[in-house]
């Protein structure tokens, strides 16, 4: 079943997790480790998060139509991140648009892309995980 409020809501307090992180990172973490390490703590430190909130709401939305759920909360969850993330740079920091874009550089190393890259698939891998270990429960329970 497609539930984009239980989507939302999860990506509140995922959103407040990654404000805190941001925080954290930009001022205590960076000035202690760097900021290329930094740019690692705040990729890494959600990711166990995110697919805490992806199990949450794979269980809530199992159902025939929870590929579509999982394909709603993975493109909430990821692009909305996007914009949290230079809203954030923009506001806190005056960042420009090539500084916000610098993130997205994974080829030159910029982590930020594999937290953006799980929260648009793990929804769906935790679906199919659920779906797969339901299906035999409801066979046996059908003979």
């Amino acid at each position: 079943m497609i539930r984009p409020g239980l989507a939302l809501v999860l990506w509140l307090a995922t959103a407040v997790l990654l404000v805190a992180n941001h925080t954290i990172g930009d001022t205590l973490i960076a000035t202690a480790i760097g900021p290329r390490d930094a740019a690692w703590y705040k990729v890494l430190l959600p990711l166990p998060y995110v697919a805490l909130m992806a199990v949450i709401h794979a269980r809530r939305t199992v159902g025939p139509a929870w590929q579509a759920g999982a394909l709603v909360a993975g493109l909430l969850w990821s692009t909305s991140t996007v914009v949290l993330d230079a809203v954030y740079g923009r506001l806190t920091y005056g960042e420009s648009v090539e500084a916000i874009l610098d993130r997205y550089a994974l080829l030159d190393g910029a982590p930020w892309p594999i937290l953006l890259l799980a929260q648009l698939v793990l929804p769906w891998l935790c679906g199919l995980v659920i779906a797969i270990r339901k299906r035999p429960a409801d066979a046996a329970g059908r003979s």
